[in-house]
C-alpha cells in the first residue's frame, strides 16, 4: 500500500469533515479503510495529520543519492566503495562513509570491489625477481617435468608452435 502524502491526508480529513464515509474516502485514495480510521483517530487526538516522530537515526543519503551510487557503480564495476564515496555527498553536504556506500550497493544486489593489496616491491626486489625468472626462460618440457609444484597450482605453458602443455 502506498503511504498517503501530507496533502492527501489533509484532503482525506476535509472529505471526512464534509460528511463522506471512511469507506468512500479509502476508495478515493486507494488505501485500506483502517488507514483512514487511524488517520481520523490521530487527527482527533493531536489535531494534526502530520506524521509522528520515528525512532532511529535518519538516513545519510536520499533515495536519489542511493540511485547515483548504484548507477556509478554499474558504470564503473571495479571501483571501490571508498572511490564511490568521493563522488557522492550526503544530506546537508556531509560526506558519506565507505560502509554506507557498501550497504547501499549490497541492498541493490551488488558487491563493491576491495582494493588489491600486495607486497610493496622496491626496484631492487623487481630486479631480483626478473633475474630469477630469466634463469628459467630457456627451459624445455623435460626440465619442467622434474619440478614438483607443491602449492598445487595449475600452470599453462604456451609454446610458439601453438601446443599447450598443462
Amino acid at each position: 500500500m502506498p503511504r498517503l502524502t501530507s496533502a492527501e491526508r489533509e484532503r482525506a480529513i476535509g472529505r471526512l469533515e464534509a460528511g463522506d464515509t471512511p469507506e468512500a474516502v479509502a476508495a478515493t485514495f486507494q488505501c485500506h479503510i483502517s488507514t483512514i480510521y487511524r488517520l481520523l483517530q490521530r487527527f482527533g487526538i493531536t489535531g494534526s495529520t502530520a506524521d509522528a516522530e520515528r525512532s532511529g537515526r535518519p538516513r545519510v543519503t536520499t533515495p536519489r543519492q542511493d540511485r547515483h551510487i548504484f548507477r556509478s557503480h554499474v558504470a564503473h564495476p571495479f571501483r571501490t566503495a571508498a572511490e564511490t564515496t568521493r563522488t557522492v555527498m550526503g544530506t546537508h553536504q556531509a560526506p558519506i562513509s565507505r560502509q554506507t556506500a557498501s550497504r547501499r550497493l549490497r541492498f541493490r544486489g551488488l558487491r563493491n570491489c576491495r582494493p588489491a593489496r600486495g607486497p610493496v616491491l622496491t626496484v631492487r626486489h623487481r630486479q631480483a625477481r626478473l633475474h630469477w625468472a630469466q634463469g628459467f626462460l630457456n627451459w624445455n618440457n623435460v626440465r619442467w617435468q622434474n619440478v614438483l609444484f607443491s602449492d598445487e597450482s595449475r600452470f599453462c605453458i604456451d609454446h610458439a608452435d601453438g601446443r599447450v602443455r598443462v
